[in-house]
């Protein structure tokens, strides 16, 4: 991931020296577990932990330097780990274990940490939308279909439907977890046929995390489910600020972007103040929508192994989470900092001279006693007529109605069907359905 979208603390857990950090704790649990059953001697276990070495730079660079004469980025881990404890103890390192142990149990750690991450994250942004779509509860404005004026909405009704859709996220971000805090020391092929089940179950307890039947490898759908949060947290990103970057045009102008002091919107033009932030978020769910492609292709490996997926995962697992927090964390900053304007938002909606009440009219006229299809006419003309000639389509309805052929309609009934307030009455059902996200 290039530094511009990698944020602590995320991007730190996807370093080589965290995850070479999280190979030796593994080795040396699964050594003193060893020792726990009597099959490494216990003073050997303890030299293990008393002289593994400090993983840094230095020492990720030593392993770079095995790995050169290796071709095996595992064994020369273990090499260099050996080397640093020294003999005897050193050499019950790795005993019992395949790579795949050790690295697999490594991802799985660092996903669950990597979720808690992403949950803290979503649970922050789902209080600034709380905060948004309560304050703007009664806030109305046009509600569009096609891109085109509709009926009335609320501004908080809309926000309060985001919030929604990120408690579902939330979920997901849950499940996700659940399928890949888990861990696998098996040995080749899955069968413990050289060590004992006992080890896994120690090292799992101390990590937090569960041991699973497996083959050589965790199943991969575990991972693309992970990917499938992510990217679904991307696409509910996209989804917002999709909107925000409609909303921001310079026809509509019913919400701003933040724009703080010394900002520039463009290189050459001074007046612009761009949707940045919500294009790249547009951008960003994109990739992330292309990893998720990349962790199902994963799923399906040869036999009990293959490492078809490795190199994927190298890419996309880091990348993938580091994004979603990205977005997660870029979205919230938006929304903090948008600026509402209300008063656009109202002109907005009036200005197509109150056509966008037609429903209601329409079963005004039915009630009156006009089949629906005569007065869905009645009013598709009016709404025309209103248009084109730019006059209230309330006027030329109660023109249509005074005629020779019109059809007794009680006034009071009308002047409902054009109350603002009549059609925005339950649209702030959805912010009162808010509530605090789901936990765990």
């Amino acid at each position: 991931m290039i530094g511009r979208y990698a944020l602590a603390p995320m991007a730190d857990l996807f370093t080589d020296e965290a995850r070479f950090g999280r190979y030796l704790e593994i080795e040396l649990l699964a050594t003193e577990a060893h020792a726990v059953i009597g099959a490494v001697p216990v003073a050997d276990a303890s030299t293990c932990r008393a002289r593994a070495p400090h993983v840094d730079a230095a020492f990720v660079e030593a392993v770079a330097e095995r790995e050169r004469v290796t071709d095996h980025d595992v064994a020369a881990f273990v090499d260099v780990v050996q080397a640093a404890i020294g003999q005897p103890a050193g050499a019950w390192i790795h005993y019992g274990l395949t790579s795949s142990d050790v690295v697999d149990t490594a991802w799985c750690w660092m996903l669950r940490d990597a979720c808690d991450l992403l949950i803290q994250a979503a649970t922050q942004l789902h209080r600034t939308l709380v905060t948004l779509a309560r304050r703007h509860r009664d806030t109305v404005m046009i509600g569009r279909t096609h891109g085109i004026h509709a009926e009335p909405t609320t501004f908080g009704a809309k926000v309060a439907l985001w919030a929604l859709q990120v408690e579902r996220d939330l979920l997901r971000l849950d499940a996700a977890r659940g399928a890949v805090a888990v861990c696998k020391l098996s040995g080749a092929v899955g069968t413990y046929s050289n060590i004992d089940p006992a080890i896994e179950a120690h090292v799992g307890a101390a990590l937090g995390l569960t041991p699973v039947p497996a083959t050589q490898v965790i199943a991969r759908d575990r991972h693309a489910e992970y990917l499938w949060a992510c990217a679904a947290v991307g696409t509910t990103m996209e989804l917002m600020a999709v909107e925000l970057r409609h909303l921001q045009r310079t026809e509509v102008s019913e919400v701003q972007e933040g724009f703080k002091a010394g900002q520039k919107g463009s290189s050459a033009m001074p007046h612009k103040r761009n949707p940045i932030s919500a294009e790249t978020i547009s951008g960003l769910a994109r990739v992330l929508r292309g990893n998720l492609q990349a962790g199902i292709q994963d799923v399906a490996l040869w036999h009990e192994r293959d490492i078809s997926h490795s190199s994927v995962e190298r890419i996309v697992l880091p990348d993938s989470s580091m994004l979603a927090y990205y977005v997660l964390v870029r979205m919230t900053r938006l929304l903090d900092g948008l600026v509402v304007v209300p008063e656009r938002m109202r002109a907005n909606l009036d200005a197509s001279h109150g056509v966008v009440f037609s429903q209601p009219v329409l079963l005004a006229l039915v009630q009156a006693g006009l089949s629906r299809d005569v007065a869905y006419r009645i009013v598709q003309e009016g709404a025309a007529t209103a248009w084109s000639q730019g006059r209230p389509l309330r006027a030329v309805i109660d023109e249509r109605l005074s005629g020779p052929d019109g059809v007794r309609v009680d006034p009071a009934v009308l002047d409902a069907a054009f109350d603002l307030g009549r059609a925005t009455r339950h649209a702030g059902r959805a912010v009162d359905q808010l509530a605090g996200p789901p936990g765990r």
